[in-house]
């Protein structure tokens, strides 16, 4: 199983970005505790480890977890009403149900032998206790790993203090000095900086003595190993001690400071940066989860420090380790250490300027968002969605700050109108409706807009299924709508009771609103508005009667999306396209719709759109008598709905089909074959389900052949398989990402191959072993 390169979100467990250091003890500790109970939580002050602890015991130990170890940052949630839906998308689960996220969470892992690591709990202990409870009550399989600064008294929990490395004893040789984890840390986090660095007998003693001074405290050493670069050892641990003198006085003075080494050295690293670095440090503070330099340049600087500046200063900040530099999407990422952002954040507070970055920081984003909104139907579609959910911290820390008071609240119900697709492809319907009801409730009963936002909360609570909620709020909306005179919200209104009547089978009705929509969406120019309900046209008109008028509809919207460069609602036509070939059309036809959408998902991977697609999959597959490949996908369809907490059966004109194709599978089958072919749809992973799905029933020219690939090309077919970037395989397999690509090249001419889906599916079916 690879690990995703940390960098400071959740998911699969973070591998570490620098060499891990010491902890033999703790590490043995935690198996053993965790053999006399299933929730272990690492307590410790700020920058002793407990992080970094944790993702290594889970890395070292995911191999013992059948379902493998989950990683989930919690350090920047705010709002605890958003726990459990944030655990459930680290687990890749999306909220498209009115459903708590606690019961889907309960429901997945019910089963499952996993691991699941939640960082940073102490702001959030009491939602984090309840949740542990409740998921190690229904799931016997589930290991939990927390990290807090205290207890979170979950009844199940077993704590562990996090002490600070060993640190040198007195008149130890250089030999034994080499071996004590302190020293060790120091010494690789040094000749990081300064490759010529090395401990030796000129300068053990001083090296000892820093560590002792440092009281091994993990951030400390790292953040005095950076000042190598212009200081001898002896110098660093002269400055230090001054350093603690005065920490030592103003303790005296003010009470005593808990955790005062590290203070000590952060207040000193504080002290040599320049003003400019410490402004900018402070200012940084303001962001969640992190941020690209364009959003530090643009929020952190004024009159006092400049753009041109901010992006010198951030190299600067690198340098000296405040800043931590990442990738995400090949985009380059910073962000500030949990400790050392609290830190900033104190200095911005004694500046007073926390309110006036708060709201610089959610000018920033809004604009992002109507940048998004005027961009989504095009080329970049993609790039924006990843964007956003590069953001999705910062997305929310805006709207926390515009549902604070009714004048900002307006420009927060207009941002979640842009980026109501985010929420909509992520599964984040529960965290849409809940931003949007803080904001309704923030915003003055007449602030324009109002009905935009209801409109949206109204699909949400649809599409969720929450009945009573939706038939609210659409109330609501019509009545705003009026008092607004806004047309635009009357025209989404059509369309969105039109979606309600398509889900419950009522076909001429959905036909009829839909195509009122559209064509008052073209009169208002409103061409996502537009798009969205003539595909929805389409399929309801064809499942209405009128198959080739229904058929024409959905082709003209694939072209016009295709054109357009748009992916998400085109992936959404080609499915309706593909259901009502399926229901009432050519299976042949309805595969070919099928297997293009599956193609556009392998890129987008929107689970509500992949439950879809692997279920009429499934049922042409029923339907064409390939009976075990039908109760393959059966099974890798049921799975992908559990993941997004739905079924099918919320769509009314499925009910009957998607029945009779089981049962046609199970009699010609038999019950156990059906049974052994369905469980292994289920347990595919998502990549493994399309690649099966996509991959042609005939026998491949391949199979039976000599194997053609050499044992690096082998190795790197397999991990295109597993999903992986170039990038990715380059980091596994610690090659140059020019290499990499060179290799999924040669995979490709030996094979005849022209994409990667195709080497997934030989690796998948024709594969020697």
């Amino acid at each position: 199983m690879s690990l995703a390169k940390y960098s400071g979100g959740s998911g699969r467990v973070p591998a570490e970005s620098t060499t891990f250091v010491g902890r033999k003890t703790e590490l043995l500790r935690l198996s053993e505790t965790f053999r006399s109970g299933p929730m272990v939580t690492l307590t410790g002050p700020g920058g002793v480890g407990k992080s970094r602890l944790a993702a290594h015991f889970a890395t070292s130990e995911q191999a013992g977890f059948a379902d493998g170890a989950y990683f989930v940052a919690l350090a920047d949630l705010n709002e605890p009403a958003l726990l459990a839906s944030t655990v459930a998308e680290a687990l890749g689960l999306t909220d498209r149900s009115a459903r708590p996220a606690v019961e889907l969470l309960a429901e997945w892992l019910r089963d499952r032998h996993a691991l699941l690591v939640l960082d940073n709990c102490e702001h959030l202990a009491d939602g984090c206790a309840r949740l542990a409870g409740t998921l190690l009550a229904r799931c016997p399989g589930l290991a939990i790993l927390a990290t807090s600064r205290h207890p979170l008294k979950s009844a199940d929990e077993k704590v562990l203090p996090v002490p600070p490395l060993a640190v040198p004893r007195p008149r130890m040789g250089l030999r034994e000095l080499l071996a004590v984890d302190a020293v060790r840390l120091f010494a690789d986090r040094a000749s990081a900086v300064l490759p010529s660095f090395e401990i030796s007998e000129s300068n053990a003693e001083d090296v000892a003595r820093l560590c002792e001074c440092l009281e091994g405290v993990p951030l400390a050493i790292e953040l005095a190993a950076v000042r190598i670069r212009a200081l001898s050892v002896r110098q660093i641990t002269e400055r230090l001690d001054k350093q603690l003198a005065l920490l030592t006085t103003s303790a005296t003075r003010h009470g005593p400071e808990r955790h005062g080494t590290l203070r000590a050295m952060i207040d000193w690293s504080h002290q040599l940066c320049s003003g400019p670095e410490r402004l900018l440090w402070a200012r940084a503070s303001v962001f969640s989860g992190g941020f690209e330099a364009d959003a530090a340049a643009a929020v952190c600087s004024d009159a006092g420090l400049t753009a041109e500046q901010t992006l010198e200063l951030i190299d600067s900040l690198v340098e000296k380790s405040i800043l931590i530099r990442d990738e995400r999407d090949d985009v380059v990422w910073y962000r500030l250490l949990e400790t050392i952002r609290q830190y900033g954040h104190e200095k911005l507070a004694a500046a007073g300027d926390v309110a006036r970055m708060r709201r610089r920081h959610s000018e920033w984003y809004l604009a992002l968002g109507r940048q998004c909104g005027q961009a989504w139907i095009g080329p970049d579609q993609l790039s924006w969605s990843r964007r956003l959910h590069r953001e999705h911290a910062n997305l929310r820390a805006a709207l926390d700050f515009c549902g604070e008071n009714p004048d900002d609240a307006v420009d927060g119900m207009s941002m979640a109108f842009q980026i109501k697709e985010f929420w909509l492809i992520h599964g984040l319907t529960s965290e849409g409706r809940l931003h949007l009801g803080k904001l309704l409730d923030a915003a003055r009963p007449d602030a324009p807009g109002r009905a935009n936002a209801l409109l949206t909360y109204t699909f949400l609570a649809l599409i969720q299924g929450d009945r009573p909620a939706y038939e609210t709020a659409l109330e609501q909306t019509a009545q705003a709508a009026e008092q607004e005179r806004d047309d635009s919200v009357k025209a989404y209104l059509l369309l969105v009771r039109g979606y309600d009547a398509l889900t419950a089978d009522r076909m001429a009705e959905a036909s009829d609103l839909f195509a009122r929509s559209g064509a008052r969406q073209h009169e208002l120019d409103d061409l996502s508005g537009e798009l969205w309900a003539r595909f929805n046209h389409g399929i309801s008109t064809g499942l209405s009667g009128d198959l080739d008028h229904g058929r024409r509809i959905l082709r003209e919207c694939v072209a016009e999306y295709a054109s357009r460069g748009e992916i998400f609602w085109r992936s959404w036509a080609l499915w309706s396209l593909g259901a009502t070939e399926y229901l009432v059309g050519d299976l042949e036809k309805a595969r070919d719709a099928c297997r293009e959408t599956l193609q556009l998902e392998q890129e987008v991977q929107d689970k509500a759109i992949l439950a879809f697609v692997l279920t009429v999959s499934a049922g042409v597959a029923a339907r064409t008598g390939q009976h075990r490949r039908a109760a393959t996908v059966f099974g890798a369809a049921t799975a992908m709905w559990a993941t997004i907490g739905m079924s099918p059966a919320r769509y009314a004109a499925f009910t009957d089909p998607i029945q009779k194709d089981t049962e046609t599978v199970t009699t010609q089958l038999g019950l156990d074959a059906a049974a052994a072919a369905f469980t292994r749809g289920y347990t595919m992973p998502t990549h493994e389900s399309i690649a099966y799905t996509l991959a042609d029933e005939s026998p491949s020219p391949h199979t039976g052949a000599r194997h053609p690939l050499t044992t690096r090309e082998t190795e790197v077919a397999n991990l295109v398989a597993q999903g992986m970037t170039n990038r990715q395989i380059a980091e596994t397999l610690s090659i140059s990402r020019r290499t990499a690509s060179t290799h999924v090249d040669h995979i490709m001419t030996k094979l005849n191959f022209t994409n990667r889906t195709q080497i997934a599916t030989w690796v998948i079916t024709d594969a020697p072993g």
